[in-house]
């Protein structure tokens, strides 16, 4: 009657798990089966198979190469762990015991005749190279000539199912390295100067209101402490001036770098209705994008807004905290750029006299974490104040849609209820913005960056929606207000669409 018996070692070499299992019976030869291969199956593994299998052997006094006791046991060991450590599947062939037929079908492999050459397969993996095993092919390098065909067009390795070693795909190195895509050196000197001009816009928008704190510091701890006084008199005093319609400098609004800022998308506003410039108004600008540069570059900038609306001031509204940066606060007010405060837009739409037009990004921060190439995700369910401040004001609803806002950065991917994107909510309700984590090319390469895309910007103005004064607006009310904008904007964005490249399937999204 038979004894089976089974002993296994375990060691791990370079992250992978060697394990050598010797079943026998009484009288026959054992089999060797190596179940999981690491790359390298070192000295050690060796060792510990042969100790294995010697420790069996005299324990049960199994009839191993038909001899009794431990020196039986210890010649079956050193040949099983020669073929473990020389002529495992990382080194040429499977053992015959490692799964027979592959599938049924693929002939198992066997050892070569002559004996094992475990120096030279350990140099030959040591240098990374394969073998050409019909199953393996050449290890990391995808298939071989002794592949017969079925395995080296796809560029993988075969494995067994039914053989612990088995390995994903292996990458192959041109896929590894990043090429980085150069930009040319003879580039007109008017495409360098656009860049360079969205590169200080850039790093204004990151960097200038830190820097303008570290000023501030380092004047209140030098020799200058006296202009950080008379400055923070001014701050003191002149802190309602956001809320009051802002200080705009048309100087600075009309600086030629805001046209090569422009050009370099290029970036156009276009028309589709008159603005009476007896009423106020309210433009609900869609989407946020990333850094909302279609925005800034139509309403804050140049004079094309003022050419095709005549007699119509336009107000970009902004997050409060902008305003709270020494220094940063004098250059974004020179701009236009006003308080998104309840306040702020009061002023603004209060004119009796009519010709303001307030400019509210509807989709806010939390909006911008959507924002990447072929978005078309509106956050605008939830958002009816704009609805309620025009009702209390009877200001005249206008949608704008920016086609290319979402095109001109990638993002790393956040979808919700991931734990970057809860990271990103938390830091919003901290600090008041979002942080998306962007990117897109660079100066001197188109590879990786944070200057954006040269794609172009198409801000399309709709046709206003006539809002009647109710100083006590309801709820129906505002949400029959608040539908009917939806309608507009979503007609706006599908009489457009075929113009700007968007497939005709595609719609908007509200969320």
């Amino acid at each position: 009657m038979g004894v089976y018996w089974a002993c296994s070692a375990q060691l791990c070499w370079q992250g992978a798990l060697a394990q050598v299992k010797v079943v026998g019976a009484c009288g026959e030869k054992p089999d060797v089966h190596v179940a999981a291969f690491p790359r390298q199956v070192c000295a050690r593994s060796l060792m510990c198979a042969v100790l294995a299998v010697a420790v069996s052997g005299s324990a049960t006094g199994g009839g191993v190469s038909r001899s009794k006791g431990s020196g039986g046991a210890l010649r079956a060991g050193l040949a099983a762990g020669s073929f473990a450590s020389a002529r495992c599947p990382a080194a040429g062939w499977l053992p015959p015991a490692a799964g027979g037929r592959d599938g049924g079908g693929a002939p198992r492999c066997a050892p070569p005749r002559g004996g094992a050459r475990p120096l030279r397969a350990r140099r030959g993996l040591r240098r990374g190279r394969g073998s050409p095993c019909p199953r393996w092919g050449r290890a990391g390098l995808g298939g071989s000539a002794g592949q017969s065909g079925r395995s080296a067009a796809a560029g993988r390795v075969r494995t067994s199912p039914r053989c612990s070693a088995s390995r994903p795909a292996a990458v192959r190195p041109d896929r590894l390295s990043m090429k980085v895509e150069f930009a040319p050196i003879n580039i007109p000197l008017r495409r360098r100067i656009q860049t360079v001009a969205v590169l200080q816009w850039i790093v204004s928008f990151l960097l200038l209101a830190e820097f303008c704190c570290g000023i501030f510091v380092i004047l209140i701890l030098g020799n200058f402490w006296f202009v950080a006084v008379l400055y923070s008199l001014w701050f003191y005093f002149d802190w309602g001036t956001p809320c009051a319609g802002g200080r705009r400098s048309q100087w600075v609004r009309s600086w030629t770098i805001w046209n090569y800022f422009r050009e370099y998308f290029p970036m156009k506003l276009i028309k589709t209705s008159d603005l009476n410039p007896n009423h106020n108004y309210l433009l609900g600008f869609h989407p946020h994008g990333v850094l909302v540069c279609g925005a800034f570059g139509n309403f804050c900038t140049g004079s094309d807004f003022k050419n095709l609306f005549p007699g119509i001031t336009p107000y970009l509204h902004v997050s409060s905290i902008w305003f709270s940066f020494p220094f940063f606060r004098e250059y974004i007010l020179s701009a236009g750029i006003v308080s998104v405060s309840k306040e702020s837009i009061s002023y603004v739409l209060n004119n009796d006299g009519g010709g303001h037009a307030s400019v509210i990004v509807v989709g806010g921060a939390g909006e911008s974490l959507n924002a990447r190439p072929g978005s078309l995700t509106l956050s605008i369910l939830k958002r009816k104040g704009f609805i309620k401040m025009a009702l209390k004001h009877g200001a005249h609803l206008v949608p704008v849609f920016s086609f290319g806002e979402n095109e001109l950065f990638k993002q790393v991917a956040n979808p919700r209820g991931s734990r970057l994107r809860k990271i990103q909510e938390k830091l919003q309700k901290i600090i008041g913005f979002a942080v998306p984590l962007f990117h897109a090319r660079g100066i001197f390469q188109y590879s990786f960056g944070f200057l954006p895309y040269r794609q172009p910007i198409h801000t399309v103005v709709g046709s206003p929606i006539p809002v009647k004064q109710n100083l006590n607006p309801t709820t129906e009310e505002i949400e029959q207000l608040h539908e009917l904008y939806l309608q507009k904007l979503s007609k706006l964005f599908e009489d457009h669409k075929r113009n700007y490249g968007i497939p005709e399937h595609r719609s908007l999204i509200f969320e």
